[in-house]
Parts: structure tokens; C-alpha cells; sequence
């Protein structure tokens, strides 16, 4: 590449010059190319350590003048080739030139000129994205792609100089960090390492210190462990590290997540040195850690943030901290965790102006609010660029007159008879006022919107006023006057102040009536429910009759869902239930429905109305409780790993104790799924609800540890896990809430008694305190950093289940060890992964769901399987490869959904893997035949026909003749798939038929045409050319070839004569067009598709005509049913190619009789000539251009036979290979064979 000019000093050191004129220099760095001895090694050393770049480019040409001492780079290049490029341009282009010129100062001039204009020149053909990133980085990019074989796709988001530990020798080299690799290379002294480790395999990530390694980064997958060290920032690295497995384990969870966070912002101005994906990197990790702290929604993108005071008016202080500005928020947290957390979002701002500033309050800010709040900051480093910021945004700003303000949220809770839903909800639900609950079904099914207007527990507690509850009411009112006090002290709705005396008033519990509202503010829901208006009506509206699995599960659980409470033992409980959950799964059907969901929602909708129950299921399920609701709850596995670690740290005896008996994972997993509402008693089980609301996961994790801390004795003394379970289960059904006003409900989670009493109460507020006093050293940035291990561990152990399954279900006669299958399955996966992160046109069909049986998980298209397959064919085929993996491809796709899964890959490879030379050469033998080598499914179909009415018993077909008749069964699988039920029976009536042994005999195999057989003679010509005793084999397959075809032209001469004599001597013409005659329409020939995906060989005819499979065969056939019918000819030799008589003895073929000469030859004509298996008889009949015979077929056994005259052949197919080395070679070609498939059309040729 050329390179703007720069000085060199020194020419020669560590370089050799190998060509020189008098204006340029062409230079070989040492070490680089054959010899280098020692100064070759240190200079290979040096280059690595140093970061040279002459590592990527070893060669160079420099800009020389006679007099001057300065030399100029002025290209560079990786390659001999790449430099002499550049070289005989500057001969051609620049010496004549140069000569003419007097002065020296000129002559380097016009060359800089000349090469600054040649840069300028190819900068301008670049797409201007490929501009952000710096020169040196660049440079490191392009060496690690050199270094490691990546293809183009593959970026690198940052390099670091560090030590890798090879046994107790640091080696000095390089890391490079790409988006789904981390590489490192080091070159000392000769000995070279060079490591490639991809993010999905990682499965323990973690930075420690031991006497052993210094300060280091443990890297470890299922087969190693790495540690690097000496890095100049580990912390920087480390994180960076934890953010990409972190991609990588979001791409394994859930495919298009992965994708979707591709598409990162653009900076707007780059950084010296820092790519634009490290940057990008960096805004995003900000960016989540923003969203989590503020409980903010998901698209909100943080814009920057700046140091500043907030005036509290609560305690009058000026309080230092941290002012975050995004698209629609303004927020701030103070610099003490506790002292305050304010959240302003710009739809609720309606002034923002510049105070004058004074010595007390440097650059002051104040914001008011349409809640007449006003906000004053101070101390603002930048104001006027923050002012611009924040007023550009409120331009942006929707504004929402009705619902967003707080004043209507107020009424809102304190008046039940005002809705807060925003005007145009309001309109609609008019005529259904709260305080006449029972008439909401009706309206609902009349106008198609929801009306659960309020919370439940609201409906169905009417008749109970607080003065009859005595002391429990009292306390109640009392919660309410300290709430009231609270928000006149700190403000109301979104724009409170939260303070160390909000958490405290939350752990004393908040009263029943506001708990809805208080539930919002703190999850964010609000924020979501108030920006779209109306969402939740048009999500009911559309999935109102919807069916889907999901909405069956719902069915099934809804009378499960608290069914102790009176709100949910009548119909407008369950279908408010209903409606909420079937929404939701509609909105997100990655997650769909999962079991829990309903327990928890049914306590959303007590407190609060559909739509409110609605949003706050949102926070829960995509923010609050990641993961925890998707098909393998996977993050409450996660959660429950941290519990497992934190009773590690915190409770060592108990512990160990635990882990014996297997308790912690038995309980804990409903304790997170359902906040303990499954486990506790109602009233008490809110409290902890609360609680997450404000704090989110770290308080039940408190709680979990304080129940096992409270039952410490009784656990130690379990001796089996049956006993721990009913210790806790009896605990927790005993924690009580005395200051509920509600009327108790009876706990349905068996009260577990033992014959004794049953154990003491326990009052939640306690239990709360405890949790608090011991264990609140817990910090959500702790948690976020234990939740990273955890998920490494359980979705790594998850694929692991995914592999284990996978591969026990592969059938035992596949013939490959469990080894073999366990190295093909990660193969398998990995290609199928590669496709997501390289293969940008690939189709969407290609990305995985997790919510399919792990078969059907990972599945890869045509040209994914063209790449494995070129890797592990046990035969070398050359370029006839690719058309072999087009046909293997369709006859292993039996669904026709252009996907293949593991199972079927698998038996594809065991064909030609395993089995004797029969085996071997019926699998070659299908690759020649429909549907592998048509891939058109009408004329699959038409054969499929012919065989259904030809043999009407009752018995099963034939494997091959199944897979002829794809689109029939396709047909048939979609429009049961349309169906709004699916058929259970069509299922049943699948499994049966897998169940049913289906021994296919080489009699079921249906013979070949011409066209057919001489395409697999054009493969086995392949195949050979290759190996090393090649000529033998070619001489072998020309010897059998040869016959075949000679035997193919007499068997046609037979049929010709023996469908002659039963219709009175009827001339052969007439006799094909009878025959075409009685075939359907459709069969007449048409052009053979398969010219479209593959271009006929040079010089062969025959390629390019197409052979009409269907009406050879059903020629073929139809000259068996006449021979059959007839009882003409007994003994006749035509019997010996009809199917029945060969079944016996597979030795006694057609070809043996042939050969001995005993076959009777008086009916051939004199006008047939054997050419090379073209006929030139008036017999033959053609279908395109009159180059390939219809009538001519053979036989596999006749093929067979053929082969087993051939002791050569015999040889080469009874070989065996160990697919074992083909999987190591493929994992190391990996990489460079997925750089070259990206530029292949994605069409399968065959």
C-alpha cells in the first residue's frame, strides 16, 4: 500500500535492499523469507515486542536523492507480489520523469506530490465509514488479520501489550481483542505462539493475583486455561474483555439480541488511537449502567454527564454529585450513595434558565416543572453548552398535555374516581365507571379495549373501612400521613427526591393505597406507560383470539394464579389476568409466556389497573429481572448462582452443608422467580415486593440469606434434603405481616408440620431489619460484576445440556463414536454462529430460537454446508466438490426448508464415513438421483405419484422414494401449520413412521438414465485425481464405465423388443408417444432446472441437456409392468433388469450375465452403434437437442457389480478415514475458509 512520506534516517539497519535505482529503494526487512539466521530471530523479537510495524509489512521502498541523508517511505507492502506492484509502477511512471528535474529539493517534492495525490486518489473510492478509525490502528487491525487468518468481517476493537504464561515462562507478545475473538501473537527468538480463543467458548473470565502470576486475567475455555499478565491498564483491558464475552454469551442466549446491538452509534469525533468500536463500546456500558441506576427505559441513550451541586430544599444543602443528560431525562445522583437521587424527565420541564452566578453559587442552573417544582443545580463547569444540549432536546420533546402531568397522577391515586390513563383512554372508558366493576367484561367485549380500571384489591375490599380494623387501621393511616408528609417534603410523582428516608419509609411498609402508584415510580413503568398512550389497548385489541402456544399455556395457569383470593375466583379477575399476560406475550414472544409470570402479575393487577399491571410486568421481565423469564429462566439460574457464592462468602459452614444435601438450588429458584410470593404468605410477601421495587434484586437477596441465617441450627442438623426443604418450607409459611389491613388469605403452600408445634411467627418488618443489618453490604455494581460470572457459567453449562441432548439423540447405527459426534456438533455450532456475525446476507431463517428443541436449535443453510462439507468429504473431489455439497445438501433437506440440522448433517456424513463399499457407493449413487440431483420439487413429486400408484399395498415406501415426494408432505406440514390447532395426529403418525424400522434394500433404489450416470462417472473421475496411484484408478473407472454403458444400450434394446411384440409389431416412435400418452400432462419434458444453478463442464454434450428423470423412470417401469403382465419371454434375458428377479443374489447381476456372453443378441439391429453411451438408433427417443438417450438406464446393482470386478476401486471406497483429523484441520481453517465464503454467491450450485 502506498504510505504518505515520512524520513528514515537509517536505511539499512534490520533491512536488505534487494532492487535500487537511482531514485528508489525496494527493501526485505531480516528474518522475513528464507534464512535471517540469529539477526533473523532478533529482529523477529524485537519487531513483536516493539509493536513494529514491519511485522505486517516486511517489505518497504524508499524515496532516495543522491546527496541527501534522508530517506522517504513511500510504500509498503505484506507480500513480494504486493511490493513489485508498486515498483514497476514507479519505473514506469516516475524514472523518466525524475531525470529531467536539476534540483534535488524538487525532485523529493514532485514525489510526495505524486504519492500524496496516488492516496488521495484511493481514499476517494473508500466508503467514508472506513475513515473513523486512526492510522495505527488501522495498521494493527490489518496484522491481526495477516497474523490470524480473520476475514474482513472480523473487527478489532482494541490491542494491549501483555505476558502469556506458557507453563511458568512469561511470553512477551501482543493481545487483540476482536468483537467474537481474542487472539494473541508472540514471536521470541524463534519460538512463535500464536492463540485464538473465541468469546462463545469462554467459560470463566476473571482477574486475580496469586503468589504464582502477578496481577493477571484468567482466560478459561473447556479445554484450557490462559493467563495473561504485565498489562500497563489490566483494569481497562479486563473490562473490555468482560463486555465482548458478555456479546457473545447475549448471541448464545438469544440470537437476535446479539444482532440487534450491532448497530452502535457513530462518534463524533474520533480519539487518537481508540477505535471507533472501543468508543462505541464504552458509550454503551455507560449507557446500561445509566438505564439500571435510574430504572430508565430501554432506548434511552445517554448524552454525556458533568460534576455539579443539586440545592435539597428538604434539609438546605448544596450536595455534590453527578448530572446525567439523555434524550428525555435529566438526572442526578449525589456523590454519597444514600443522600439523593433526583429523575426529571423533559416532558414534565417547563422552564430551563441561567441564574446569575455569585461567590455562593458559581454558574447556577434552575429547572421548574409543571408540578411547580423548581430545581436549582450549581457549580456547572460547562452551562452554556448544557443549556444548548437540554433545549435542542426539549425540541424534541413530544409534549403530552393530559396523563404525563403529575397533578392528574395525584387524583389519580387519592380519587379512585378519576382515571390516569392519558385522553384518549380516557374518552373510551367513560362509560365504564370503577365504581360499577361488574359491567367491565361486558363493555370490554363490546368496544375491544381494557377496563380494569383500578386495582382489584380496591374492588373487591369495599365493604371493609378503616375504622372497623381498630389498631391494624390506625397503623395504616398513620403509613399514609408519614407517605403525605414525605411528598410534601421531598415532592411528588417522577420528580421526587429519593433520600435515605424514602428507603426507610418503604421498609416500614407502604400502605395499600398507594402502592400501586409508589410501584411505578420506583420500577421506571411509569415513564413507559405515560410516553405511549393507548399501546396497551391496541396490544389486547390485537391479540384478542390470537392463537398461540403461548396463550395455551396461559389458559392452562390462570386458574392457578392465586386462587386463595377472592379477587381471582371470579371472571373478572381472570380475564383482566388473561388479557395482561396474552399482551404481553404478544409484544414480546421471545419471551412469550413462563410459568411464574402469572403469579406475579395477578399481584400487579391487585394494586393496580390492567394497563398499570401491563407496564409493570414490562420492567419486571426486560429490566428489573433479566432473562429470568425466557424458556430457560436463565437469569433466575444466574441469580441463584450469585446466592450460591454469597452463602459461600457469608455462611462457609452452612455451605458446605447445603451443597451436600443439594438444597440451594431446590429452593431458591422459586424464591426468585416469584419474589417469595409463591413461598410466603400474601400480605407478608408484598412487603419483599415493595422492597424490590425500590432497591431491585440485592433485597431478595438479603432476605434469602437471612432465612437460611435464622434456620442456621436446624439446616446443620438435616441429614437429607427432604428435611432441609420442609425446615424452610415451614419457616417461611410462618413469616407474617401483623400490620395488614387486608383480611388474611389462606396460604396455599402446605403448611408442613412434623408432628410437633409448628414454629414461632415471624414478622416480615423483622425479618427486613435483619436482612438489612447483616447482609446490606451488598452494592448493585457487585452484583452486575457476579452476575457476569454466573452467566459465563450457566449458559456455558446450558450448551453443554444442549450438546449432551443433541447428541443422544443421534440413532446408534450412525456409526461415529460419542466423541466424533460431541467435535462435529461444536464444528456444526460454530458454523452456524460464524453466519451470524459474518455472513451479513444471510437469511433470517438462519437465526437461531431458543425456544425450539435443542435439534432444531442450530441449523445451517446451503452454503454453510458447502464450507463443512469441503473440510470433512473423506474424497477429494477438487472443484466437483462444491456441486457434490449442493446435491448432499437437498438430499439431506427433507422438509425443503432450505435448512439442515445436526441430525441430518450427521447422517449425511456417516454415508459416506461408515458402512462397507456397498454403503459407500449407495450413498454416491443417491447424489446422482432426485431429489439430489433436481432440485425442482414439482417433478420429485410427479415420480412420488407414479410410485404411489404403481404399488398401492399397504406397505411403507422405500426411504429414497419418501424423499422423492417432499413437496406432497410439505404441503400437507404447512397447511396444518396455518391451522389455527395444530394436529395432534399427523405428529403421532410422524413418530410412527421414525419408530418403523425402514430397512432400504439396494433394491429400493430406482435405476438411473444416461444423463444421471454419466454425471456420477464425471464425480468419480473427481474423485481420483488426487490420490496417488491415481492412473490405476482412472483406467479402473474407464474399464467399468465403458461396460455399463454397453450394458445400459442392450437392456434398452430389450425393453424396445419386448414392448414391441404384445402391441403387434408397432413401430418404436409410436410406441413412446402410447407411452407418453398414458403419463400425466405434466410429465411431458420441460427444461431441467438444475442448468440454472450449475454451468454445464466445457466440452460436455451431455451436462448441459437435462435428463427427465421422472419419464425415464416411469418409461423404465412401465416396460417392467408390460414384461410382468404378459408371462411372454420366460427366461428371456429383458427379466434379468427387472427388479424382482435380482433381489435373491445380488452376485447374479445383469453385468455377470452380460459379460459371460450368454445373452441372446439376435434382435439388435444393425443400426446401433455403442458410442461411448450415446445411441444413435432410430430406437432412441431425445428430449433436448437429441445428445442424452431416455430409454438407456442401469441399475444399481448392475453398477455394483461393475465396481466389484475392480479390486483398485474396491480398495479406495473400503478405506477408512479418521474423520477425527478432518475436525482438527477444519477448526484451524476455520477462519480463513470463512473470509473466503463471504464473497460466494449464496446460491448452492448442483
Amino acid at each position: 500500500m502506498w504510505l504518505g512520506p515520512e524520513g528514515v534516517l537509517v536505511a539499512n539497519a534490520l533491512w536488505v535492499t534487494e532492487r535500487a535505482n537511482p531514485f528508489f529503494v525496494l527493501q526485505r526487512r531480516r528474518g522475513h523469507g528464507k534464512g535471517g539466521g540469529l539477526t533473523g530471530l532478533l529482529v523477529g523479537t524485537l519487531d513483536v515486542v516493539l509493536d513494529s510495524s514491519a511485522r505486517v509489512a516486511p517489505y518497504r521502498i524508499l524515496h532516495q536523492t543522491q546527496d541527501s541523508q534522508v530517506y522517504w517511505t513511500v510504500a509498503c507492502g505484506s507480500s513480494r507480489k504486493e511490493i513489485t506492484k508498486h515498483w514497476e509502477w514507479l519505473e514506469n511512471n516516475l524514472l523518466q520523469t525524475l531525470s529531467i528535474f536539476d534540483n534535488e529539493e524538487d525532485i523529493t517534492t514532485f514525489v510526495k506530490g505524486k504519492i500524496h495525490g496516488i492516496i488521495a486518489e484511493e481514499n476517494k473510492n473508500l466508503q467514508p465509514q472506513g475513515d473513523e478509525d486512526p492510522g495505527k490502528f488501522k495498521e494493527a487491525e490489518l496484522k491481526m488479520r495477516k497474523q490470524f487468518g480473520m476475514p474482513e468481517g472480523e473487527k478489532l476493537v482494541n490491542y494491549y501489550s501483555c505476558s502469556y504464561w506458557k507453563g511458568r515462562v512469561p511470553r512477551q507478545g501482543w493481545l487483540y481483542l476482536t468483537v467474537n475473538h481474542l487472539c494473541f501473537y508472540s514471536f521470541l527468538l524463534g519460538k512463535e505462539v500464536s492463540l485464538v480463543v473465541q468469546w462463545v467458548d469462554v467459560t470463566r473470565l476473571e482477574k486475580n493475583a496469586t503468589l504464582l502470576f502477578p496481577e493477571s486475567i484468567r482466560v478459561d475455555t473447556r479445554d484450557q486455561e490462559l493467563f495473561f499478565s504485565m498489562f500497563l491498564n489490566i483494569g481497562e483491558t479486563f473490562k473490555l474483555m468482560e463486555q465482548l464475552a458478555n456479546l457473545a454469551m447475549r448471541q448464545l442466549l438469544d440470537s437476535e439480541g446479539f444482532l440487534e446491538d450491532k448497530a452502535l452509534p457513530r462518534p463524533i469525533r474520533p480519539h487518537k488511537n481508540i477505535s471507533a468500536l472501543k468508543r462505541d463500546l464504552d458509550a454503551r456500558a455507560k449507557n446500561e449502567c445509566y438505564r439500571a441506576t435510574f430504572r430508565l427505559p430501554k432506548d434511552e441513550r445517554l448524552d454525556g454527564h458533568t460534576g455539579c451541586t443539586l440545592w435539597t430544599p428538604f434539609n438546605k444543602l448544596h450536595i455534590p454529585g453527578q448530572m446525567f443528560i439523555s434524550n428525555n431525562y435529566i438526572c442526578f445522583a449525589s456523590k454519597e450513595e444514600d443522600a439523593c437521587r433526583l429523575i426529571i424527565p423533559l416532558r414534565e420541564v417547563t422552564i430551563v434558565e441561567k441564574a446569575d452566578s455569585s461567590s455562593v453559587l458559581p454558574s447556577p442552573l434552575s429547572i421548574s416543572t409543571k408540578s411547580k417544582m423548581t430545581f436549582l443545580f450549581a457549580n456547572l463547569k460547562d452551562r452554556d453548552f448544557l443549556v444548548q444540549r437540554i433545549s435542542d432536546f426539549l425540541q424534541k420533546t413530544p409534549s403530552k398535555q393530559s396523563g404525563g402531568s403529575i397533578g392528574d397522577m395525584k387524583a389519580s391515586i387519592v380519587d379512585p374516581a378519576r382515571e390516569s390513563l392519558p385522553a384518549p383512554q380516557e374518552a373510551l372508558d367513560l362509560p365504564t365507571s370503577p365504581s360499577s366493576p361488574l359491567s367491565c367484561p361486558l363493555s370490554f367485549s363490546a368496544q375491544e379495549v381494557p377496563t380494569a380500571s383500578q386495582g382489584l384489591l380496591k374492588v373487591f375490599q369495599r365493604n371493609s373501612p378503616m375504622e372497623d380494623l381498630g389498631a391494624k387501621g390506625a397503623k395504616e393511616r398513620m403509613k399514609e400521613e408519614s407517605w403525605n408528609i414525605h411528598f410534601f417534603e421531598y415532592g411528588r410523582g417522577m420528580c421526587m427526591y429519593r433520600t435515605a428516608k424514602t428507603r426507610e419509609l418503604v421498609l416500614k411498609g407502604i400502605p395499600e393505597s398507594l402502592r400501586g402508584e409508589l410501584w411505578l415510580l420506583f420500577s421506571g413503568a411509569w415513564n413507559e406507560m405515560v410516553t405511549h398512550p393507548g399501546y396497551y389497548a391496541e396490544l389486547v385489541e390485537k391479540s384478542t383470539g390470537k392463537y398461540s402456544l403461548a396463550t395455551e399455556e396461559i389458559e392452562r395457569d390462570l386458574h392457578r394464579s392465586m386462587p386463595e383470593h377472592p379477587a381471582f375466583q371470579n371472571e373478572l379477575g381472570i380475564a383482566a389476568l388473561r388479557r395482561v399476560l396474552t399482551a404481553y406475550a404478544f409484544r414480546n414472544p421471545t419471551i412469550g409466556y413462563c410459568q411464574a409470570m402469572n403469579i406475579v402479575t395477578s399481584v400487579l393487577l391487585l394494586y393496580g389497573s390492567e394497563e398499570e399491571a401491563f407496564w409493570l410486568l414490562v420492567a419486571l421481565c426486560e429490566r428489573m429481572l433479566p432473562d429470568y423469564y425466557n424458556t430457560r429462566v436463565v437469569g433466575a439460574l444466574v441469580d441463584q448462582g450469585i446466592f450460591e457464592e454469597l452463602t459461600r462468602d457469608i455462611l462457609p459452614q452452612l455451605s458446605e452443608k447445603m451443597q451436600d444435601l443439594g438444597v440451594i438450588s431446590s429452593i431458591s429458584l422459586s424464591w426468585f422467580l416469584t419474589l417469595f410470593l409463591s413461598v410466603m404468605p400474601f400480605e407478608s410477601a408484598v412487603v419483599i415486593v415493595d422492597c424490590f421495587f425500590y432497591e431491585g434484586i440485592r433485597v431478595v437477596l438479603q432476605v434469602a440469606l437471612a432465612v437460611l441465617d435464622a434456620n442456621m441450627e436446624q439446616l446443620l442438623d438435616c441429614s437429607d434434603e427432604g428435611e432441609a426443604m420442609t425446615v424452610l418450607g415451614r419457616y417461611l409459611d410462618n413469616v407474617v405481616n401483623k400490620q395488614s389491613v387486608s383480611p388474611p388469605i389462606p396460604h396455599l403452600h402446605a403448611l408442613l408440620t412434623s408432628g410437633d408445634e409448628p414454629p414461632a411467627e415471624v414478622d416480615i418488618f423483622d425479618l427486613l431489619k435483619v436482612s438489612y443489618e447483616k447482609f446490606s453490604s451488598l452494592r448493585a455494581n457487585d452484583i452486575e460484576q457476579m452476575r457476569f460470572k454466573q452467566r459465563l457459567k450457566v449458559i456455558q453449562s446450558l450448551e453443554d445440556t444442549a450438546k449432551r441432548s443433541v447428541v443422544r439423540a443421534i440413532p446408534g447405527d450412525i456409526g461415529f463414536s460419542i466423541e466424533e459426534l460431541e467435535d462435529l456438533y461444536m464444528v456444526f455450532k460454530a458454523k452456524h454462529l460464524a453466519s451470524q456475525y459474518w455472513g451479513g446476507s444471510r437469511t433470517a431463517a438462519v437465526h437461531r430460537d431458543p425456544s425450539l428443541p435443542y435439534l432444531e436449535q442450530y441449523r445451517i443453510d446451503g452454503s454453510q454446508f458447502r464450507e463443512l462439507f469441503t473440510s470433512l468429504i473423506p474424497w477429494a473431489c477438487g472443484s466437483h466438490t462444491s456441486v457434490l455439497a449442493g446435491r448432499m445438501f437437498r438430499l439431506l433437506d427433507q422438509n425443503k426448508d432450505s435448512l439442515i440440522n445436526f441430525k441430518e448433517f450427521v447422517t449425511g456424513m456417516s454415508s459416506m464415513y461408515h458402512g462397507d463399499l456397498t454403503e459407500k457407493l449407495k450413498a454416491l449413487y443417491k447424489l446422482h438421483l432426485p431429489p439430489a440431483l433436481i432440485p425442482e420439487e414439482a417433478e420429485s413429486a410427479l415420480e412420488a405419484t407414479h410410485y404411489f400408484t404403481e404399488d398401492s399395498s399397504s406397505e411403507a415406501l422405500p426411504q429414497e422414494q419418501q424423499e422423492g415426494s417432499g413437496s406432497k408432505d410439505a404441503q400437507e406440514k404447512r397447511e396444518e401449520k396455518g391451522t389455527s390447532s395444530p394436529d395432534y395426529r399427523h405428529y403421532l403418525r410422524m413418530w410412527a413412521k421414525e419408530k418403523e424400522a425402514q430397512k432400504e434394500t439396494i433394491k429400493d433404489l430406482p435405476k438411473m438414465n444416461q444423463e444421471q450416470f454419466i454425471e456420477l462417472c464425471k464425480t468419480l473421475y473427481n474423485m481420483f485425481s488426487e490420490d496417488p496411484i491415481e492412473q490405476d484408478l482412472y483406467h479402473a473407472i474407464a474399464t467399468v464405465a465403458s461396460l455399463l454403458l454397453q450394458i445400459g444400450e442392450v437392456g434398452k434394446k430389450f425393453s424396445a423388443w419386448t414392448s414391441r411384440k404384445p402391441r403387434d409389431g408397432a413401430h418404436t416412435g409410436d410406441h413412446n408417444s402410447a407411452l407418453e400418452e398414458d403419463q400425466p400432462p405434466a410429465l411431458k419434458p420441460h427444461q431441467d432446472p438444475t442448468q440454472e444453478l450449475q454451468p454445464p463442464a466445457a466440452g460436455d454434450p451431455q451436462a448441459k441437456a437435462s435428463g427427465d428423470s421422472p419419464l425415464g423412470k416411469a418409461a423404465q417401469e412401465s416396460h417392467m409392468v408390460v414384461e410382468g403382465g404378459s408371462g411372454e419371454g420366460q427366461g428371456s434375458p429383458s427379466l434379468l433388469l427387472s427388479d424382482d428377479e435380482t433381489k435373491d443374489d445380488m452376485s447374479m447381476s445383469s453385468y455377470s450375465v452380460v459379460s459371460t456372453g450368454s445373452l441372446q443378441c439376435e434382435d439388435l439391429t444393425d443400426d446401433t452403434v455403442l458410442v461411448g453411451g450415446e445411441a444413435c438408433s432410430p430406437t432412441a427417443t431425445s428430449r433436448v437437442g437429441g445428445t442424452v438417450d431416455t430409454d438407456w438406464c442401469i441399475s444399481f446393482e448392475q453398477i455394483l457389480a461393475s465396481i466389484l470386478t475392480e479390486s483398485v476401486l474396491v480398495n479406495f471406497f473400503e478405506k477408512r478415514v479418521d474423520i477425527g483429523l478432518k475436525i482438527k484441520d477444519q477448526k484451524k481453517v476455520e477462519r480463513q475458509f470463512s473470509a473466503s465464503s463471504d464473497h460466494e454467491p449464496p446460491g448452492v450450485s448442483g
